[in-house]
């Protein structure tokens, strides 16, 4: 979701800064960047150590508010990503959403999306991404083996959980350049994937989508 789908990785930094310098600490962009595609509890240590002294279900409530106010206002589409989810739902696709951000943030989307078969988010999980779990429950929620499926990530963690899944992996390099792992697709934007490029990565090839430099 976050990153992939939607671009509110600029709210997440946001509401990180906002937080740490509440207690007087210092937390950058750069820093908010290192918290791409880790599950909440990363973020709450990491936030922790800059001195936010708060347990970390306050810590957690105070992020998801703040995020879930700013898509509230409006959802900030990643370049193609309507197009891609609407294609493949009139395709007959069953799709699932699998995130790292909490039900609370990613129940809301989905049904304003209305797309999406499953939705998986990361606090369902007893092992988040990087772990496989999300995207192995995700398959079997769809009833569909997980070989089948193509993964759409953008972020390090997420990747890695996907390939360790067993699906086939498209990464979607938005935010983090992602190095290179046998069989994983490549693209810079949702905007160059059809649906015949999926079609292909689903029957196994693998394709590298990026610009030439």
């Amino acid at each position: 979701m976050d990153g992939t789908l939607i671009d509110t990785e600029p709210y997440w930094i946001a509401a990180e800064i906002e937080l740490v310098e509440s207690f007087g600490g210092v937390w950058t962009h750069e820093d908010g960047y290192a918290m791409v595609g880790n599950p909440m509890s990363v973020a709450v240590t990491a936030l922790r150590g800059r001195g936010v002294d708060l347990p970390d279900e306050e810590i957690a409530d105070f992020l998801n508010g703040r995020v879930r106010a700013a898509v509230a206002a409006g959802v900030p589409w990643q370049p193609g990503a309507q197009e891609i989810l609407r294609a493949l739902h009139d395709a007959g696709v069953p799709m699932a959403l699998v995130t790292s951000s909490f039900r609370v943030l990613a129940q809301p989307f989905a049904e304003v999306v209305g797309l999406f078969d499953v939705v998986v988010s990361g606090d369902d999980v007893a092992r988040p991404k990087p772990d496989p779990e999300p995207y192995l429950t995700a398959a079997r929620l769809l009833g569909v083996p997980v070989e089948r499926c193509v993964a759409l990530e953008d972020s390090r963690s997420g990747v890695a959980s996907a390939v360790a899944s067993g699906a086939r992996v498209v990464a979607v390099e938005v935010m983090q350049e992602l190095e290179d792992r046998e069989g994983l697709s490549r693209v810079r934007s949702l905007a160059d994937l059809s649906l015949a490029d999926l079609a292909r990565i689903a029957a196994g090839d693998v394709l590298d989508l990026r610009p030439a430099a």
